[in-house]
């Protein structure tokens, strides 16, 4: 399929968070949110799930336990709720605002694929999703992730899991990723996260917005 593109010369930039679960991604999400917007740059904070929505509020139901469901159906669940969100992201970026994404489709990857599913199965539902410019991948063993306030309270935080998810998504890592020491102190991490988002910022006013997640380059 043939790779789309929109141009933009003021474009905003799309910064992504990945990582296992009590990683510190929201932590560090929302701490350049608060840095990003007190410069003066207009920015959002984004976070799927999107559980507001009709498709979000069965997923929430899912990962506090209280609903089942197929893997194979969850998965086309998350996919499908990035997909009804992707307009407004866009439109969002295309005017300027820099979204701060909270997990995106390699969460569904590593967390599907962790489960036994095809990676290729669940890299297409994906396909042609806007592409982040850049993404912080938050590092942390399992066993230190067990040790942070709140770990097991939803469905898919237990050791053995988190581990086979940390060894799928460093499997996915692009040249666009940089992976982080999540036990560095919460500081060190936002020093080292807030001069390289404002480095990109700057270069995506230069760059095309892609929609090609996953696509054949």
């Amino acid at each position: 399929m043939t790779s789309k593109f929109e141009n933009n010369k003021n474009r905003g930039a799309f910064i992504l968070f990945e990582g296992c679960d009590r990683a510190g991604k929201t932590t560090q999400a929302t701490k350049l949110f608060e840095y990003i917007q007190s410069l003066g740059h207009p920015v959002k904070l984004w976070k799927f799930p999107e559980r507001k929505t009709l498709i979000g509020q069965v997923i929430d139901e899912y990962l506090k336990k209280t609903r089942e469901l197929d893997d194979r159906t969850i998965h086309l669940l998350f996919s499908a709720n990035r997909w009804e969100c992707v307009s407004t992201m866009k439109e969002n970026i295309l005017n300027g605002t820099t979204l701060i994404v909270d997990r995106y489709a390699y969460s569904g990857l590593a967390f599907s694929a962790a489960k036994g599913l095809k990676l290729e199965w669940c890299k297409y539902p994906d396909k042609g999703l806007l592409t982040p410019d850049i993404v912080f991948f938050t590092d942390l063993s399992s066993e230190d992730a067990a040790k942070r306030g709140g770990f097991g309270e939803e469905r898919y935080e237990n050791q053995s899991f988190q581990k086979k998810v940390r060894e799928i998504y460093l499997s996915l890592k692009d040249p666009t990723w940089k992976i982080l020491d999540a036990r560095k102190s919460i500081s060190e991490l936002h020093d080292q996260i807030g001069k390289m988002s404002l480095t990109i910022i700057q270069k995506c006013k230069e760059l095309p917005l892609k929609e090609d997640l996953f696509e054949e380059k």
